[in-house]
Parts: structure tokens; C-alpha cells; sequence
């Protein structure tokens, strides 16, 4: 066969793909609600990344045939089919997840919610290989069913944090940095070989109390000792029958029998996907009707400008609380945070609009897996904070810094001439480090930006300025310890923060209320004829791309209020 068929071919193909994935990108935006059957069980497969939110991706689809899983979609799915009288079960279908504990716990949270209908949920795992995660997911199911040749591998929390100062040193890279105060620990990755005795006692700390809510959790609803539950997970490896004798695992079932056991009596059972039940409106369950509340969306590293579906510009954010705060229609707000922080600037310019917001209306934030330093800079002066007990929070301080590449440029013949029309001009310049002068004049800066985040702290949390340094310092704390601490005032999930909302806005608890959620998703034409820029809004990153991304947002802001989003374990 010559070349020129080969291409004609392969183009070919590549072209009824892409013109089959239109045609389901055009059927998702605009075809009509497929027909749920009386007799349903909704199946969500659980596995890769999951972010917050996210909108029909026009490549993935190409490429995977699949959507990136968004937190709010799996949310309003369970939500759906509890009270959808023709869905009589949940089905769980569980693999590795790319996401953190607080995640994690709003599925279960939703899990434990949907079981009050007295519907059953089931959880159904392959080869669940380091999973404790999806385990303490799985554990809120009615039960959990294991290949028969599976294997549950649970083994506990930790994993290898890397410090890159050795490296830098190799490469001639010198981070220079001023920080406030010792357990403001974002940039210890870039200026240490290792732990601190501050950073060593917050991450032990951190991961314990999570390692313990894991334990307690687990021992209650597999009705056992915490003590037996932690020499499971010393033992950690299970093969299908060890796993069924530990009693960690209901059932150890092929597909076939499982579809039998979710069947029971009933003559006939129909599976209904994840995908294809989001195409059912809330609307016509009875959900997402009565009074609106606006939920607001603040995701990814905090920076001027306008933001993305992974990035919080404060920009894009106070438009969205100056068009619900004018909105007479909307009653309440909730803001949902995920993120690290970023600069204090537009940390502190969206702060002024949710304290704006606040004066006319009710405001509830919502934490997912993390909401530290920017991230609660920009929720302290909300009437109420909700997170979860694994939520990472405070991290109340402030880093001002920058990277000198003296070194390096030596080494590959770079060099310079210097032009500059004031003392302090090149201050930022890679090509030399800071004066003792300089460090000093930072430092003061930097202390001067966080008495003002202590400040602010203090108000919108009635607490003095010196109660707030106590636990401030930069200390990352869970949201079990916040709660201890008066960081946050309960724990919970978005359900709740809505439910406080309403109580706020003077609504009973058993009305329902409709929604605005803020992102709006993209349509089938912004994907469509954007896709190559909505490519980049729209990806799910993992951690490392977080971490460059996050750079990259934050490289002409140098005040930031950052945690180490990094620095997770598994």
C-alpha cells in the first residue's frame, strides 16, 4: 500500500472521529433527556482526576471518550436520584482517584445523605491497589463487593515530600525568600534539604489528625475496634478471600452476580450512567425550583486579572458577587473555595467583595479539599464557614520573594549591563541577590501585609489580633482543628453551607431553592469554535501542573499568601 493511502486513511479516520464527537458534544448540549425507566439504578464510575468543577471538554472526549469528573456534577447526580422515585439504587464503581480527602468526603457525605431515602448504595471494586481514600468512600455504602480475584490494598497515609535546593544549588538557582512566620513553609521546597522542626510538627500533625478521623470512621462503619482497623492497615495487603475474612469486603462477586444482587426481587433492573443521567434536569425531580441562592466558585491559585475554570482572577470573581449582590432575585451566596492562595492583592481585593456582599445579604463559604492562606483571606468575613474535617485551612501568613539565577547564567555565558534610573529598579532582577538593606526592607513589608491579614481575621472571626497570631504563624491546619480553633464554624459539606444559607436568608430547611451557579458552563459552541483556548481554560491539571501553573499565574505579583499545595501525601 503506498504512503499517500496510509494518510489518506488515517486521515480519514481521525475525521470521523472528531465528527463523531461533535455530533455527542451537540447531542450533550442540545439533545433531549433520555427516558429513565421505573426500575433504575444509577452507576457513577469513580476513577482519575476530579476536579471542582469543569464543562464538556471537547478533546478529552476526542481522545478518551471520556468527561473529567467534576465534584458538582457527582454532587447534583446524588442528589438527583435520591429523591428521583424511579431510581431505586446507587452503584459506586470505584478506582484510584486523583484528589484530596476533602473531595473524598463530600461523596460520602452525599452517599450517607442519598441512604436516608432508604435506597441502598452499593460499592463495587476491581483492584482497588492504594486506595484508602476510595476505601473511606466506600465504607458509607450499604456494601462493598471485591473482584473475586481482587485485591484490597490499603496501607495508610504518607508518601515522599521532595525538597529541590540540592538541585537548584547543581543548576545555579537561588530562591530567595522572606517569610511570615516559621510554619510558613511554601517555599521550604526551593530553600531547604529537608524538614524544619516547625514544618516536620505541621505536617505530622495535619496527617495525623486525618490519619485518625480515617481510622474512626472506617472502625464505626464497618462496626469494628479503631485498634483492629489499625492493624488491618498495618498489614495492608488483601487478597479476595483475606479481604472477605477481615470482614473489609461484603462480597466477593463477578459483574454478573453483582448485577444479580443489586437486582434482588425485582424481575428487572436497568443501569443508568453517570453521564447519561446528568441530562436529567433537577427541575424535573423537584429540586432546583423555589427562591435562588448563587453559588460561586472560587477555584485554583489567587491572581489579578481575569481567571479560568483552574485559576481564581479576582477580576472575574467580584464580577460575579457584584452581579448576585445587585441580583434582587438572589437571596443568599455560597462560596465554594479550593485553593492554595496566591497574591494578597487580589486575595484582599476579593475579601472587599464579600465583605460587600455580606452588608445585603447572607454569604456562606463552602471548603473543599483546601482553602489556606488566600483562600481564607477570602472567606474570614463570611457569616459562617463551613469545611471538612480533612479540609486544609489557615496557613495565615504571607512569603515575598524571588529566584536569582546568578549562578547559572555564568555557567551558560549569560551576562548583563546594568540601566537603571532609581535605587531600588532592579530590586527584582534575577541577575543579583538581595542586600541585607533589601531583606530587612522586605521583611518589613511582608510583616506589615500580615498584620493586616491578622487584622482582618480578627473581624470577620470576633477574635483578637493576638489570638489570631497564635494559631496563625503560617500553620496549615485541618478543618476538624480549625473548627477547635475558631477558624471555620462547622463541618460539613456544600449541602450544608446551602442548608445555612437558607436559615440565613429565612427559608425553611425543606424548601427547595434553585441555584445560580457561577462559572456558567461553556456551550457546545464555545467548545466547538474555541476549543484550542478552551483547552487550556478547561483541563483538569494534576499536582505538578498546579504547581507551574500556579507560577506562572503568580510571576508579576510578589506579596503572596500561599500554602504549600505540594506538599500532600498520599
Amino acid at each position: 500500500m503506498k504512503k499517500g493511502t496510509y494518510i489518506l486513511i488515517i486521515f480519514l479516520v481521525l475525521f470521523f472521529l472528531f465528527l463523531a464527537t461533535v455530533a455527542s458534544l451537540f447531542y450533550f448540549s442540545f439533545g433531549k433527556p433520555p427516558k429513565v425507566k421505573a426500575q433504575s439504578y444509577l452507576e457513577i464510575q469513580l476513577y482519575g482526576q476530579i476536579a471542582e468543577k469543569t464543562t464538556p471538554d471537547f478533546f478529552s472526549t476526542l481522545f478518551t471518550g471520556r468527561q473529567p469528573l467534576s465534584m458538582f456534577d457527582v454532587w447534583t447526580n446524588i442528589r438527583k436520584a435520591k429523591v428521583d422515585q424511579r431510581i431505586k439504587a446507587l452503584v459506586l464503581r470505584l478506582g484510584f482517584l486523583q484528589c484530596d480527602w476533602g473531595k473524598i468526603n463530600e461523596i460520602r457525605d452525599a452517599v450517607l445523605d442519598f441512604k436516608t431515602s432508604g435506597k441502598k448504595v452499593y460499592a463495587y471494586l476491581d483492584e482497588a491497589m492504594d486506595i484508602d481514600k476510595e476505601y473511606y468512600l466506600a465504607t458509607a455504602c450499604d456494601k462493598i463487593i471485591l473482584h473475586p480475584v481482587g485485591t484490597l490494598f490499603i496501607n495508610g497515609i504518607g508518601g515522599d515530600i521532595p525538597f529541590l535546593k540540592k538541585t537548584l544549588d547543581k543548576l545555579g538557582i537561588e530562591a530567595e525568600i522572606e517569610h511570615v512566620e516559621k510554619y510558613k513553609t511554601a517555599y521550604h521546597m526551593f530553600t531547604k534539604e529537608g524538614f524544619t522542626p516547625a514544618h516536620k510538627e505541621m505536617m505530622e500533625s495535619i496527617y495525623g489528625d486525618i490519619f485518625d478521623h480515617y481510622i474512626h470512621t472506617v472502625a464505626k462503619a464497618r462496626k469494628k475496634d479503631e485498634a483492629e482497623i489499625r492493624r488491618l492497615i498495618d498489614t495492608g495487603y488483601f487478597q479476595g478471600d483475606k479481604a472477605l475474612e477481615a470482614g473489609l469486603v461484603d462480597a466477593l462477586l463477578f459483574d454478573d452476580e453483582f448485577v444479580d444482587l443489586i437486582r434482588g426481587d425485582r424481575k428487572k433492573v436497568t443501569r443508568i450512567s453517570h453521564k447519561t443521567y446528568l441530562k436529567i434536569k433537577p427541575s424535573s425531580v423537584g429540586l432546583d425550583s423555589g427562591k435562588k441562592i448563587a453559588l460561586i466558585y472560587g477555584l485554583g491559585a489567587i491572581h489579578t486579572g481575569e481567571g479560568s475554570f483552574q485559576s481564581m482572577g479576582s477580576s472575574t470573581v467580584i464580577r460575579w458577587l457584584r452581579k448576585v449582590r445587585k441580583d434582587k432575585s438572589i437571596v443568599a451566596v455560597v462560596l465554594r473555595i479550593d485553593s492554595p492562595g496566591g497574591s494578597v492583592v487580589a486575595s484582599d481585593t476579593i475579601w472587599r467583595e464579600v465583605f460587600l456582599t455580606k452588608k445585603q445579604k447572607p454569604i456562606v463559604v463552602s471548603m473543599s479539599d483546601m482553602a489556606g492562606s488566600g483562600g481564607y483571606w477570602i472567606s474570614m468575613c463570611a457569616h459562617k464557614i463551613f469545611a471538612h474535617p480533612q479540609t486544609l485551612t489557615g496557613s495565615i501568613g504571607v512569603i515575598f520573594g524571588k529566584f536569582n539565577m546568578i549562578s547559572l547564567y555564568e555557567k551558560i555565558g549569560i551576562t548583563s549591563e546594568k540601566i537603571k534610573f532609581g535605587k531600588r529598579a532592579d530590586i527584582f532582577s534575577s541577575f543579583r541577590k538581595f542586600t541585607p538593606e533589601e531583606r530587612q526592607f522586605l521583611k518589613k513589608e511582608i510583616f506589615w501585609a500580615y498584620d493586616q491579614f491578622l487584622t482582618k481575621v480578627a473581624e470577620g472571626r470576633d477574635m483578637t489580633k493576638e489570638d489570631v497570631d497564635k494559631v496563625g504563624k503560617g500553620r496549615v491546619w485541618t478543618g476538624s482543628q480549625a473548627k477547635e480553633i475558631g477558624l471555620v464554624d462547622e463541618l460539613g459539606g456544600l449541602s450544608d453551607a446551602i442548608t445555612a444559607a437558607k436559615e440565613l436568608a429565612g427559608i425553611a430547611r425543606n424548601e427547595t431553592v434553585k441555584l445560580v451557579v457561577y462559572p456558567k458552563d461553556y456551550s457546545f459552541l464555545d467548545v466547538f469554535l474555541g476549543a484550542m483556548t478552551a483547552r487550556t481554560k478547561l483541563k483538569v491539571l494534576s499536582r505538578w501542573e498546579k504547581i507551574l501553573s500556579t507560577f506562572e499565574l503568580l510571576q508579576n505579583e510578589r506579596r503572596w499568601a500561599l500554602m504549600p499545595i505540594w506538599l500532600t501525601p498520599n
